[in-house]
């Protein structure tokens, strides 16, 4: 019986266990501090010990994509520019052009690269103009 007993609470234990894991590392993941290419590269060599958002303007003319889904690009915010290398299995936002506003959620590599898994986008100017084309059309 105690036999029974034991291998129970082992088991419990060790689901317990898995659990609480899986759950720290993914809160962990999921805290990653928002920043600015500039602040970024203030922080220099620290900066590669943390999971990261960076965001700013991508660089018109700047867009590669490579083999195996992987695209690169750079991004500037206040005259600083950093390039971004994405490795994630999820397909890119169509909003991703030249000039549109991206963040990119990943790590900062040894020679200075940004290795992103994950890439939001979004096209201002687009919106701008259509926000631009109702205001003139409300004025007359």
């Amino acid at each position: 019986m105690k036999a029974k007993k034991l291998k129970f609470v082992v088991g419990i234990t060790v689901v317990i266990g898995a659990i609480l894991y899986l759950a720290v590392s993914g809160f962990q993941d999921g805290k990653a501090y928002y920043q600015t290419v500039s602040e970024l590269k203030a922080q220099g060599a620290s900066a590669k010990n943390w999971f990261v958002r960076v965001a700013g303007d991508v660089v018109p003319g700047t867009i590669v994509r490579r083999e195996e889904g992987v695209v690169t690009f750079d991004i500037a915010y206040d005259g600083e520019i950093l390039s971004i290398k994405y490795v994630g299995k999820g397909p890119l936002p169509d909003t991703l052009v030249d000039r549109a506003q991206a963040v990119a959620e990943g790590h900062l590599q040894p020679d200075g690269t940004f290795e992103a898994t994950a890439i939001q986008a979004k096209c201002t100017s687009k919106y701008e103009a259509e926000y631009e084309k109702g205001l003139s059309r409300n004025k007359t």
